[in-house]
């Protein structure tokens, strides 16, 4: 067997768009809510259980039949911010008019990261049958970051320092591996999900 290197194109992207939140006291909103609903915090989950090691966040798990409650109506506009990003992602890449129009949110997260805390552990967002409907995942940082925890894509060699109102859109495939660097100081706040293909 030979490897073959095909022509290199000058159109080498990573698919990772990238865009300002509207009113940056949105994100001081979110974390407000965070903040205020402790009953609903949990230590955060990996697709094999609680690990520390490979993930330390404190979580708070929304479905989309709780965004209408007395209280949430801060996730309404916060999703029109998203889709307003995502309508853009598609005029960025044409071909997406035929299937992404139809996109659905499903349950998000709500995630606090501390002093020492992190994702460590190099994922996919869509890495076995049960996640196999994730087209793409997307984030916002609520607040700013200035030691450690950059979103890693290792495959791009790409560090991503949380900004707050940074949203970013990226394919849910093994393409766009990536991992959470340690908070050194502080803590970081961000809202998480997916675009999932409707049944």
């Amino acid at each position: 067997m030979e490897r073959i290197d095909l022509q290199k194109s000058e159109l080498n992207p990573n698919f990772i768009g990238s865009w300002s939140i509207d009113r940056p006291s949105l994100c001081d909103d979110i974390i407000d809510y965070f903040e205020l609903h402790k009953e609903n915090q949990k230590i955060g989950l990996t697709g094999s259980g609680v690990n520390l090691d490979k993930k330390n966040s404190i979580d708070i798990h929304i479905t989309p039949n709780e965004i209408n409650l007395p209280g949430n109506e801060i996730f309404n506009e916060y999703f029109h911010h998203l889709f307003d990003c995502h309508k853009d992602y598609v005029l960025q890449w044409p071909f997406l008019n035929r299937f992404a129009q139809n996109l659905e949110i499903g349950r998000f997260n709500l995630q606090r990261y501390q002093s020492g805390g992190h994702f460590q552990k190099l994922h996919t967002e869509r890495s076995n049958l049960a996640s196999l409907h994730r087209v793409f995942a997307w984030m916002t940082y609520l607040n700013d970051v200035d030691d450690g925890g950059s979103t890693y894509f290792s495959n791009y060699d790409l560090a991503v320092q949380p900004r707050k109102g940074l949203t970013l859109i990226w394919p849910a495939e093994w393409t766009h591996s990536h991992l959470g660097r340690v908070i050194k100081t502080g803590s970081k706040y961000i809202i998480t999900g997916w675009m999932n293909l409707s049944e």
